[in-house]
């Protein structure tokens, strides 16, 4: 923060306070020139106003509420760049990578600095940490199995991966369905807990319009792929589209079945013949895709979330494609 606001809060802030500790003062005093308890002189419907001080509980009250907001300003941060007497924060400010939370966290504690977020995430580890650490020691076939495993799971499901997959794990545009047992990368338990892990950069699918010579090839490979799950399309197109998919059968495989392929799993690349579609199944959604490509990024969550919670996390979503 520039000195400026620093300095325009601070004078704010204080003289708000002044101003209450003046105005109380002010209200104590008798402006009448009646004596305390004695007649103001006029009445309203059978009731007669009398000068009555504030009572002494309020006024008394009034004031420790403003020494007590001196003291809180005094030790805790809030008067602009002052960081308290002891120095206490909320959480370490201005921190852009984890790498920067880290070294702030470890910074805080060399200096004796009282950083409540770092507090409260060091007490939950040493509270729930044992119950991790025997989760990480069973097998995921077997905590996908275990009823409260899957609650702390999908605890940790909805916190971290629902705001990509959704809070039922069906995906949406551009996000896979973890329920539908179709797995570009593979379903296996062991699977599933290296994609968390470290996540998932595709080689990306290249635009294509150019190399098929321009709208024409997009729209005629498109009607082909459509083809492939038993969609109603131009047979004229979709058989002109058949010879231009050779290009596309380094990824997709000469069938369309993609990386279901075990030679070509570390691609990718999807199963044209299946009729789910990651990016949108309709004619205009595949052309787009053929047209200008598509290069889906998740992040990795090792380092986030650390191995034993992933390991929680894969079982299950492995559970919720193999449900019994």
């Amino acid at each position: 923060m520039s000195s400026f606001w620093s300095i325009w809060i601070t004078v704010l802030t204080l003289g708000t306070l002044v101003g209450c500790y003046l105005l109380l003062r002010w209200c104590l005093k008798n402006f009448t020139g009646v004596k305390e308890g004695e007649s103001m002189g006029h009445s309203f419907d059978g009731i007669e106003e009398l000068n009555n001080p504030l009572p002494k509980w309020w006024s008394t009250f009034f004031l420790l509420t403003i020494i007590w907001g001196f003291g809180y300003l005094l030790v805790y941060p809030g008067l602009g760049n002052w960081e308290g007497l002891f120095g206490w924060k909320s959480s370490n400010q201005g921190i852009m990578t984890l790498e920067e939370s880290k070294a702030q966290t470890i910074a805080a504690k060399k200096a004796n600095k009282i950083v409540q977020y770092d507090r409260e995430v060091a007490a939950a580890d040493a509270k729930f940490g044992p119950i991790f650490e025997a989760y990480a020691a069973r097998s995921i076939e077997d905590l996908a199995t275990d009823p409260k495993a899957l609650k702390v799971g999908q605890r940790l499901f909805l916190q971290n991966c629902s705001q990509c997959h959704g809070s039922d794990a069906r995906g949406t545009t551009g996000f896979p369905n973890l329920t539908d047992d179709d797995w570009l990368y593979g379903g296996s338990p062991e699977t599933i807990k290296e994609t968390i892990m470290h996540g998932r950069k595709a080689n990306g699918m290249m635009a294509w319009k150019a190399a098929l010579g321009g709208e024409q090839g997009v729209k005629e490979v498109a009607a082909y792929v459509l083809s492939l799950s038993g969609r109603d399309v131009d047979p004229a197109l979709a058989e002109a589209g058949k010879s231009r998919f050779a290009m596309c059968m380094g990824c997709h495989g000469p069938e369309g079945k993609g990386s279901l392929l075990s030679y070509n799993l570390p691609l990718g690349a999807p199963n044209l013949t299946d009729n789910i579609w990651l990016y949108g199944g309709s004619e205009r959604k595949v052309q787009e895709s053929i047209r200008n490509g598509r290069a889906g990024v998740m992040p990795a969550w090792d380092n986030i979330l650390g191995e034993e919670k992933v390991h929680v996390i894969a079982a299950y979503v492995y559970s919720l494609s193999h449900k019994k």
